[in-house]
């Protein structure tokens, strides 16, 4: 069986942090979800807990961050092309997220970045392993 990861975020707003993440792509699993929490399918292996701050308070006994002026985490997902990279980015953008830093090019690899509604960091990368550097 292969891992799964669970990214687990602080939300202000749950019905609109699950908009959000619906409108980049990401499907909601009823079965795990409810009115402090939903799971959000980013594929088989990997699901983001949107969690409200009181929720995810019962986890922790350290205080949950202020993600708008406090970085805690990069959260970085690979896309299969440079076009799924940029629509990815332009829907999260369309859903009222913020784009961080401007869109880096390596050549082999293209980056770009933006912050959910309670701004939490996110990276989309396309590397083109045709174009990677030889060794």
């Amino acid at each position: 069986m292969s891992k799964q990861v669970f990214i687990n975020l602080p939300v202000t707003d749950l019905k609109k942090s699950m908009s959000f993440y619906e409108t980049i792509g990401f499907k909601n699993n009823p079965q795990f979800s409810d009115d402090t929490s939903a799971c959000m399918v980013v594929n088989d292996t990997i699901f983001v807990m949107l969690l409200t701050h009181e929720k995810f308070q019962q986890f922790t006994s350290k205080p949950i961050i202020d993600a708008k002026s406090t970085v805690g985490v990069l959260n970085s997902l690979s896309m299969s092309s440079n076009d799924e990279l940029n629509n990815f980015v332009a829907s999260a953008l369309k859903a009222g997220g913020r784009e961080y830093r401007e869109p880096q090019d390596f050549g082999f690899m293209q980056l770009r970045c933006f912050e959910d509604l309670d701004g939490h960091n996110w990276e989309a990368t396309y590397v083109d392993m045709s174009k990677m550097p030889a060794q």
